[in-house]
């Protein structure tokens, strides 16, 4: 049964357009729905046949076990087995490493991944990371409630994630907290995400992790056809899937995050940030040229806003999931009416509608407001002066690495992933139950997001006030000394 095509646009005329509250200027040049579904059938077939040859060589432990059991097992540092020694834990990664000359699927997945294109140049992505740090905060916030939660909104691409469990209330913080040391390692060093460095381990990681999910789904397709329908979804974790993913984490950020937040980078930031994750795409196995220049990609992302965002009942639970399992919880302790602003603030309030998410009230959308005069007086201060900007990208990575990685009692992660296949899909679990937000509400006095809020949006309203009041007072001085009679 074909999906719900929302809002859909006439793209046999050119000119400005509008989906979900986003305008953009339609032109031949960009990618009609059709030429962008003939991706859902294609996906990375270099890194599928290496996974069919290592499993072949050192058969998967995941088989037959639930998602809580996976979790224990391959989740937590430290754990151990019943004989009181270390469990060994299934890196497909150096298990890929370890075989890649003895196989020759292996050895060319092995040898593409360590291959660097002639078009890198490590100077841009060493500036690219350094944009991310520059603008964190707000980069932070993109990612979380446009491009994860909003995300949502593409029905097909969550048919996928549905089936994994991995965004059940339960353990949604969890997933959220691996895929933020993958965001926060690509863009730690140069080192980070050269051969070998932690983001680019990570990287092929998360893209064996991916080869893994799609292997196990199209498995289970084939042996009970209605738990999967290929031909409406395509193949899972295809090449359309991946490429909309690299785009949240990219063009999402720069031409629709940060300018509803207030905040527009440079064109030299974009062409920097841009490299950076065509880079992160060549090594996750994903068609990069849409990457090759700011204007392809942007034509890219606006083509995925035209075709792909069309919401399902899945969506709306996927999304509710993300605000229930997070909410009231350390580092932010968010209330889900803070979280629903945020959301609403970025996405648009007709998707959010779609989305099913409660509307927030305009006490927390005055506290989003806070939050992006914070953001923007920050990010100036740092454009502003060379030596605050480095002290602040020195002083972010610390603290986020800390409180959102290493520190437990903080709400942080507390252990580094590996991103083994943790979230196994079964027959008896066909789909996602939808949480209950059942914490009591706490004083935004206390320590958390919404009190930086409140402040931010009490000392913008302040100079803004000041302004004013000073804008009054010189237009008043001004008229009086023309109004005096000259002598």
């Amino acid at each position: 049964m074909p999906l719900k095509k929302w809002q859909p646009i006439d793209v046999d005329t050119y000119g400005w357009k509008e989906r979900w509250g986003a305008k953009f200027y339609w032109t031949p040049e960009h990618h009609r729905p059709e030429d962008l579904e003939k991706l859902i059938h294609s996906y990375d077939t270099v890194a599928a046949e290496a996974l069919d040859r290592l499993d072949e060589l050192v058969p998967p432990p995941y088989a037959n076990k639930s998602v809580d059991t996976n979790i224990r097992e391959h989740n937590i540092e430290g754990g151990l087995r019943p004989d009181g020694g270390k469990k060994e834990r299934r890196d497909l990664y150096e298990l890929m490493g370890k075989y890649a000359n003895e196989d020759e699927k292996i050895g060319r997945f092995w040898r593409s991944i360590h291959t660097v294109p002639d078009w890198v140049d490590w100077e841009q992505i060493e500036r690219g990371q350094k944009v991310f740090w520059r603008y964190g905060g707000p980069s932070l916030t993109t990612l979380t409630f446009m491009s994860l939660l909003g995300g949502m909104g593409s029905g097909r691409t969550v048919a996928t994630l549905d089936r994994t469990g991995g965004f059940s209330a339960k353990v949604v913080k969890r997933r959220l907290l691996e895929t933020t040391q993958h965001t926060l390692n690509v863009h730690k060093d140069l080192a980070s995400i050269q051969p070998g460095g932690d983001g680019f381990v990570n990287s092929v990681q998360v893209r064996l992790l991916h080869a893994t999910v799609r292997q196990r789904i199209l498995s289970m397709a084939a042996e009970r056809p209605g738990f999967y329908d290929v031909a409406t979804y395509g193949v899972p974790v295809n090449d359309l899937d991946c490429i909309g993913t690299i785009n949240t984490f990219s063009s999402t950020v720069v031409w629709l995050g940060l300018p509803r937040q207030g905040i527009y980078m440079r064109e030299g930031e974009i062409a920097d940030y841009l490299a950076l994750w065509r880079y992160i795409a060549y090594i996750m196995g994903t068609p990069d040229e849409c990457l090759a220049t700011p204007r392809s990609a942007r034509i890219m992302m606006e083509s995925l806003l035209a075709s792909e965002i069309n919401p399902t009942q899945s969506s709306a639970v996927l999304a509710n999931n993300i605000i229930t399992g997070m909410s009231g919880t350390p580092p932010t302790f968010s209330s889900p009416g803070f979280m629903a602003a945020q959301a609403y603030w970025l996405n648009g309030r007709p998707l959010c509608s779609a989305l099913q998410i409660p509307p927030p009230t305009p006490w927390y959308s005055a506290l989003v407001l806070g939050q992006c005069m914070l953001f923007v007086t920050m990010t100036q201060l740092n454009r502003w002066f060379a030596s605050v900007d480095e002290y602040n990208i020195k002083m972010l990575k610390k603290i986020l690495y800390h409180i959102i990685l290493q520190d437990k009692s903080k709400g942080g992660l507390g252990y580094t992933t590996r991103f083994n296949f943790k979230y196994v899909p079964h027959f008896d679990r066909m789909n996602t139950e939808q949480g209950v937000y059942d914490l009591p509400p706490r004083s935004i006095l206390k320590p958390g997001v919404e009190r930086t809020a409140l402040i931010g949006l009490v000392m913008g309203t302040s100079l803004m006030s000041l302004g004013v009041v000073g804008g009054v007072k010189i237009g008043g001085w001004l008229l009086s000394r023309l109004s005096t009679p000259q002598r």
